[in-house]
């Protein structure tokens, strides 16, 4: 009998890009619904972001069982039960006449996340390819997965500006669709040989992970990454439109966001290969809040608005490859998943800040001043921290991964 022929890694690295390609550009593009979508229901702009901050606990808090019952069962049918709660989660969008139904369905699209978005699609990644490699290719499969920004954003806004919004969550039901056969193919990575490795528990890893100072250091600067993208992602149009700038602005900004972030994700994932990923994560973070604070000190133009987007698309989601190479150096493969998902509860603790605070800020106060202040405050304490505390004691001695079961 001949050999059993393994997956090629071209195609699970396709699928997984892919996959969090589509779940991570609807995702980004939710904020082009706050204007519509409240005028239409009567609701405050907090109420559409409390649903936005459900999505993101859910999410959080989903994603370590999530990453660890992937890590046990196989990867693939966590990522085909993501791609039919997705489903389920518009669909529950499309029937809400209320803040209530905007909840749940941002719980459903929560956990629908945990199962397609980066954490899982990027463990698919980096299981697929050597440890050589493996800094580069998750930059790579990070800046493919920038084109669902690139395409879904601009495709929504044409949808919202000519029919009602109901339309837009048709579309985003139709792409939820399209996410299985990529989960599907993603998952062929089940069938792959693991490393040879010293066996070591679930429980012993994770042990290790909650004892690694650099580790919870990384964790910790996380949650501000989750604040600010999120904050933009959710609010940047309607900051936009409230100082008289075309709707269609917000739409191209995210957009922008996605298509220069294509490059951003190569370039760390290629940096990441070649210099410290602790350093090179505290720059990205000090970087942003330098964009940050230039942006709104000034009025915003349509010219100003996307040099913007172009700059905080090289910062973008280049975070991911970084992160997810980091976790895999320290820990190595076989319970990626779940070291992953705990590190991303705390960075969704900061989407909720994000999300609903700045939506409550811009309640209370009718501007966004004292959210961008904060959020410039806690990325530049982030990016310090993590250059700071995130590096080894000494040199050398946390260089090799922690032993696990291959």
């Amino acid at each position: 009998m001949g050999k059993a022929r393994l997956p090629k890694p071209v195609m699970i690295l396709t699928g997984a890009a892919i996959m969090m390609s589509i779940g991570m550009g609807m995702r980004q593009s939710l904020g082009l619904f706050l204007p519509p979508v409240t005028h239409d229901l009567a609701l405050k702009a907090a109420d559409f972001t409390f649903a936005v901050a459900v999505q993101n606990i859910t999410w959080g808090l989903a994603q370590a069982p999530v990453g660890a019952i992937a890590d046990r069962w196989g990867l693939r049918p966590v990522m085909l039960a993501g791609g039919v709660v997705y489903v389920i989660g518009m669909l529950a969008m499309l029937s809400s006449g209320g803040a209530a139904m905007l909840a749940v369905s941002g719980g459903l699209v929560g956990i629908a996340l945990a199962c397609t978005a980066s954490s899982l699609a990027m463990t698919a990644a980096a299981r697929a390819v050597s440890p050589e490699r493996r800094s580069m290719i998750l930059g790579a499969v990070g800046a493919c997965s920038s084109v669902g920004t690139l395409l879904i954003a601009p495709s929504l806004q044409f949808l919202l500006a000519r029919w009602d919004w109901h339309v837009g969550v048709v579309f985003f039901l139709l792409l939820a669709i399209a996410m299985m056969p990529a989960a599907f193919v993603a998952g062929a990575v089940d069938a792959m040989p693991g490393p040879v490795e010293h066996r070591a528990t679930m429980r012993e890893v994770i042990g290790q992970a909650l004892r690694s100072r650099r580790y919870l250091v990384m964790s910790g600067a996380y949650f501000v990454c989750g604040l600010q993208l999120i904050f933009l992602t959710t609010h940047l149009p309607n900051y936009l439109e409230i100082c008289g700038q075309d709707p269609m602005l917000g739409a191209t900004a995210l957009a922008t966001i996605g298509g220069v972030n294509i490059l951003g994700s190569w370039c760390a994932g290629w940096l990441g290969g070649r210099y410290p990923k602790y350093i090179l994560l505290g720059l990205l973070y000090l970087s942003r809040s330098c964009v940050l604070t230039i942006f709104f000190m000034i009025p915003p133009t349509p010219t100003t608005t996307l040099v913007f987007a172009a700059a905080m698309g090289m910062l973008w989601l280049g975070v991911i490859p970084l992160v997810s190479g980091y976790v895999a150096e320290l820990f190595g493969t076989r319970y990626m998943a779940t070291i992953l998902g705990l590190s991303f509860v705390v960075h969704q603790m900061g989407s909720v800040i994000g999300a609903w605070g700045g939506g409550l800020i811009f309640d209370a106060f009718g501007s966004y001043d004292v959210a961008w202040h904060f959020g410039v405050l806690a990325g530049a304490t982030a990016g310090a921290c993590q250059i700071m505390f995130g590096g080894p004691v000494r040199p050398g001695r946390w260089s090799r991964p922690i032993a696990v079961a291959g």
